[in-house]
């Protein structure tokens, strides 16, 4: 298995907020209430990623607002705007056997009943009523596939995602 990153993108500051160097994110975690439980984020630099300890976070229309140590004033927090926040794997709270979108990309994809591969899973994104599987064939058919318990059987990262499609879901 692949070695997992360390920092995982979990929002954008898109934009200040005050005078007193509060921050506002767009949030890309499963909810706002679970960003605003971590205790730092990352900004990735030339250097490397810089660690800014949250000292509050709370929900407001939609996304968090939060005050960084060591970001004072408005001048400091502009100097972040439209930057990607990251969070350490391991600081990030997870259900129990739930797993990180991103240790998900890339990974085979196969029929549950017939064990044949039907591809690759390339991305994950969200709809109005569920997460949407989109799997790349060897032929390059993208096929878009529900992320429900009817069509997602299983998802082991180290074997692949397991699937039981309907007749002609991977058919032209």
């Amino acid at each position: 298995m692949a070695e997992k990153e360390k920092y995982l993108e979990c929002g954008k500051i898109i934009n200040t907020h005050g005078v007193r160097g509060n921050v506002k994110i767009e949030s890309w975690c499963d909810s706002l209430e679970v960003f605003c439980s971590l205790p730092c984020i990352y900004v990735e630099k030339k250097s490397g990623f810089v660690k800014y300890d949250i000292t509050s976070a709370s929900v407001h229309k939609g996304c968090a607002l939060v005050k960084l140590e060591g970001v004072d004033d408005m001048d400091a927090a502009m100097l972040l705007k439209n930057k990607i926040v990251y969070a350490d794997r391991e600081l990030i709270p997870i259900d129990e056997g739930a797993v990180f979108i991103v240790d998900m990309i890339g990974l085979d994809v196969f029929n549950t009943k017939s064990g044949e591969r039907l591809g690759k899973l390339t991305d994950i994104f969200e709809s109005v009523a569920s997460d949407i599987y989109v799997i790349k064939t060897d032929e390059g058919k993208e096929v878009m596939v529900p992320g429900v318990d009817e069509f997602i059987d299983e998802i082991d990262l180290d074997r692949g995602v397991f699937i039981s499609p309907i007749p002609g879901m991977f058919e032209d």
